[in-house]
């Protein structure tokens, strides 16, 4: 499958990139220095872009199957989610490209009942206020967008292993969540949906 992943060089796009092309599909990784993955594969096509550069995302996306989104910012402000997601929405329509898979975060909409003291009014509450709003603005745009959609809501990302096990699409009362997941896991969970309706038009939470 030919995929482009916005965000390839972020610290789960990064998994993304390479368990994609071990599985086999054609990927184009998009970022602003795609050339930190320092990767060569006869797969792996680079584009240098910003995800604020509408043109460059409807240009980067024509001609591909699916979309993979996983944008993040060291900045604890600002809309990049959000506003490129938006951007990247715009650009599936305009080319006929349906199949979308879009990471935001555990805690967002009914999964808010998954978090814990720390994580509902400390972190998100508090430290991360203003990134928990650009995921919410994000998921809105995804699930009024009209296209094949699946978003995915993983816990705190750690730097373990990449397993295939772990909790997947559980309900908002579900309390015996470590809430934490491996980045490697992510990605692994991301690309099973390429192949997968299990999904489709939902939101499922990532967890051990």
């Amino acid at each position: 499958m030919k995929t482009i992943i916005f965000g390839a060089t972020g610290s789960v796009g990064n998994h993304i990139v390479r368990q994609a092309l071990a599985q086999g599909h054609e990927v184009t990784a998009f970022a602003r220095n795609p050339d930190a993955l320092n990767m060569d594969h006869t797969n792996l096509s680079l584009i240098a872009g910003d995800v604020y550069d509408r043109p460059a995302v409807s240009k980067a996306v024509k001609g591909h199957n699916a979309v993979l989104i996983t944008l993040g910012s060291k900045k604890l402000t600002g809309n990049l989610r959000s506003e490129g997601t938006e951007n990247i929405i715009s650009a599936m329509q305009e080319h006929w490209v349906n199949r979308l898979i879009c990471q935001t975060t555990l805690g967002v909409g009914s999964s808010r009942g998954n978090l814990n003291f720390f994580w509902k009014y400390l972190m998100f509450g508090m430290v991360l206020r203003a990134v928990y709003k650009d995921h919410i603005i994000q998921e809105n745009m995804v699930r009024n967008s009209g296209l094949d959609w699946t978003i995915v809501r993983p816990a705190a990302f750690t730097d373990g292993p990449e397993t295939g096990i772990f909790k997947h699409g559980f309900s908002a009362q579900e309390k015996h969540l470590t809430l934490k997941i491996a980045r490697a896991d992510v990605a692994h969970f991301m690309l099973q949906q390429l192949t997968s309706k299990r999904y489709l038009l939902w939101t499922p939470g990532l967890s051990y």
